[in-house]
């Protein structure tokens, strides 16, 4: 178990929350290892511009003071000063309560259909990857789904469409799910729309479409976040983390 201090100064010195974010570790023990939920809590914490640690817990060899802190839970999980939280969608609705303005921005989207964009699409790539036998229906299942959210990215938002204008609607330029800026959507989405990415095109030769232009858009500027760069694992955890899956392919 390796924790990493983000931050040099003591949270309590500033009044701020005692955080400690508790994550898969890789295959060395002690890097971050693959796992979206973990990324999708370090993406928030990040975010929300709060002072907290992240321990990376080695699952084959699970200390004891690990598991009498969380007897039974596997990383991810928070301690919030002191307190153990567990589940991932709880462990969201709980930061976004307690860390709240004028200190911490809100990270809720302000569109309830950004919520659901992609929200199949994570599930449609474990069928494709996960299918010893290259079905081509899962293929086209997934291509659906990424068709279905490059739509949403390219559908401008109501705060994009000129009331007064005319003609047809221009297609959106906004860099995430719900704006400029990324919100709890994107934690949800973006870790998984990464591996589906890299594990698709290591072991199958799939590429994303390069005329889902809005996918590739979403993408892009999420790669020029460190938000999102330095909360992700190595490509080559993602690729090891799916080995015994693409080993069963035919």
């Amino acid at each position: 178990m390796a924790t990493m201090a983000w931050f040099d100064i003591a949270a309590k010195k500033l009044g701020f929350p005692t955080i400690e974010l508790f994550v898969k570790a890789g295959s060395d023990g002690e890097s971050i290892g693959n796992c979206p939920f973990s990324q999708r809590l370090f993406m928030i914490l990040w975010l929300k511009g709060v002072i907290f640690n992240v321990t990376t817990v080695d699952l084959k060899r699970k200390p004891a003071d690990l598991q009498d802190l969380a007897p039974g839970t596997n990383p991810p999980f928070v301690t919030f000063n002191g307190e153990v939280k567990v589940d991932v969608n709880k462990i969201e609705e709980f930061l976004e309560e307690k860390l709240t303005p004028p200190r911490y921005p809100r990270l809720a989207t302000k569109h309830r259909e950004s919520n659901t964009a992609g929200i199949d699409v994570f599930a449609k790539f474990s069928a494709y990857i996960k299918n010893p036998r290259k079905d081509t229906n899962d293929e086209k299942a997934l291509l659906k789904s990424l068709r279905r959210l490059d739509e949403f990215l390219r559908t401008p938002l109501s705060e994009e469409i000129d009331a007064d204008a005319t003609g047809d609607l221009p297609e959106s330029s906004r860099s995430f799910l719900d704006g400029p800026e990324l919100t709890l959507a994107d934690c949800n989405l973006l870790p998984k729309l990464h591996i589906l990415k890299i594990v698709a095109r290591k072991y199958r030769g799939f590429e994303i479409p390069a005329d889902m232009t809005g996918v590739w858009r979403y993408l892009n500027h999420a790669y020029q976040r460190e938000e999102f760069t330095s909360t992700c694992p190595a490509e080559r955890e993602i690729e090891f983390a799916y080995l015994d899956v693409a080993k069963r392919i035919k």
